[in-house]
């Protein structure tokens, strides 16, 4: 989609149809959802999704990208907190409680290829960093540790294909229970 150029109404609207239909189907089925369902779910023919998304994997970046703002902006508030290990003891069950609530965006987050994981993981790490200032955080965490603990826990919920939110977050509090002194 060219974001330059003025749209017809009806051309804006099949978009935000297809976003809609593709964030729900993301989050439900992951990755692995066809352009078949979103222009099903989106009530519009697939030629009509391929405007818009010429390739399925341009649709799943834009929304992971999406998805990852929304982390980030998470991350950022955490990193601005007054109490760095209080912030981390909240950001880290309100992280896998969006990633328990959204399978597209956990299995993206796992992998880390797309580079807003990679650089969420590194927020991550620099949150924890600030944490281990209040004592409370091993002195020899880092972001490698959050990588292996954090997603690791993630791609086995994903795997095991674990929905219920409070499996996620009892997790959350495994991972918690690793960083602490």
């Amino acid at each position: 989609m060219t974001p330059n150029l003025p749209q017809r109404a009806d051309a804006l609207r099949n978009h935000q149809r297809i976003v809609a239909a593709a964030r729900a189907l993301f989050a439900e089925r992951g990755p692995n959802l066809t352009v078949p369902q979103v222009a099903e779910g989106a009530g519009v023919g697939r030629a009509t999704v391929y405007r818009s998304f010429p390739t399925k994997e341009e649709l799943l970046l834009e929304l992971a990208r999406e998805g990852f703002r929304e982390l980030e902006d998470l991350t950022l508030s955490a990193l601005a907190a007054d109490e760095p290990y209080e912030a981390l003891a909240g950001y880290v069950p309100e992280l896998l409680d969006r990633l328990a609530r959204d399978r597209g965006l956990a299995a993206v987050f796992f992998e880390g290829r797309l580079l807003p994981a990679g650089r969420l993981v590194k927020l991550i790490g620099l949150l924890v960093e600030a944490a281990k200032a209040s004592g409370q955080v091993r002195p020899d965490a880092g972001v490698v540790d959050v990588r292996v603990v954090l997603c690791g826990i993630v791609r086995q919920l994903i795997v095991l294909d674990e929905r219920d939110p409070a499996v996620w977050r009892r997790y959350a509090d495994m991972i918690l229970a690793a960083l602490r002194r």
